[in-house]
């Protein structure tokens, strides 16, 4: 029997007595909402709508609030998905502040292959175990991100280190390989030589001069396999959280270093779970101070 029956005399209060169809039907209703936690708590709802416009994605704000249950506040990220695609979260254009900016749900397909003749020693099945394994600081993935062909021919190349997910940026004013390879040498130039031992590709023909990393930075190249973007899953996720600033129909010849820089430094200084809700900027500033004082 229901809690709230047991201390009642029901032969005094017959009121109380069977099945109430109306409130049944209400909780019922209830349970069954989409986000049905978030929409019926206004502070809760509040709080994740404010997290998504700092650029959190329900992950991190669910991991967030289960580190820190002084908040008051907790929910899973597949209720706060919910409740963005439910009928409230529609109304108030929460989608929109998600890193992917869709209105639905949908499967992400992988790209066509792109040519590119890769020596057997540099193909990603020949790269070292730890790399594969994030066992240790400086191995990095690189991609290059590509806007609409009426803003001309510029570009960005985007870096990840595979275990901090530290992301650097660089803007290239033409795809050619050279200038590609002299932006990743600008960017990784400075950095202790502990971290910067390895890069992975795919087989896009930017990359096609990746000879001078070894030469000039001692940086070992590695090629994805063709049709496997997965196989370079960090770059390809910090590409896909970067859109929001760097939409597909950015005039990117129109922004500088500094912009970018400022952009990096934003997506850096999210938590994120796979750092144990740490910022990426946290664990590689760790890191490079363990470099400098060895």
């Amino acid at each position: 029997m229901n809690r709230f029956y047991r201390h009642l005399n029901l032969d005094e209060h017959p009121a109380f007595r069977g099945y109430f169809h109306v409130a049944a039907h209400s909780k019922a209703g209830g349970r069954r909402l989409r986000g049905g936690k978030v929409a019926r708590d206004a502070a809760l709802a509040t709080y994740i709508e404010a997290r998504l416009s700092d650029y959190w994605s329900p992950e991190q704000i669910a991991g967030y609030l289960r580190t820190h249950p002084d908040s008051g506040l907790s929910v899973c990220h597949e209720t706060i998905y919910q409740f963005i695609y439910g009928a409230q979260g529609r109304a108030r254009q929460l989608g929109r502040l998600l890193p992917s900016r869709r209105k639905n749900r949908r499967r992400r397909y992988a790209r066509r292959p792109r040519g590119l003749f890769i020596p057997l020693q540099n193909t990603i099945g020949h790269r070292p175990f730890e790399i594969g394994e994030r066992t240790r600081f400086g191995d990095w993935e690189g991609d290059l991100m590509i806007f609409r062909r009426e803003y001309g021919t510029s570009n960005v190349t985007s870096l990840i280190e595979r275990r901090s997910r530290y992301m650097l940026l660089s803007c290239n004013r033409s795809r050619h390989s050279a200038g590609v390879m002299a932006g990743i040498e600008r960017q990784l130039g400075p950095l202790p030589a502990m971290l910067r031992r390895s890069m992975t590709f795919d087989r896009g023909t930017e990359f096609a001069s990746y000879p001078v990393l070894a030469s000039s930075l001692g940086i070992a190249s590695y090629f994805c396999q063709p049709s496997a973007p997965w196989q370079k899953g960090s770059v390809e996720n910090g590409n896909g959280r970067l859109r929001r600033f760097l939409p597909l129909d950015t005039d990117i010849a129109m922004i500088d270093e500094k912009e970018l820089d400022r952009i990096a430094a934003r997506l850096n200084s999210i938590p994120r779970k796979c750092l144990g809700y740490r910022t990426p900027r946290d664990v590689f500033d760790e890191q490079i101070r363990h470099a400098r004082a060895e």
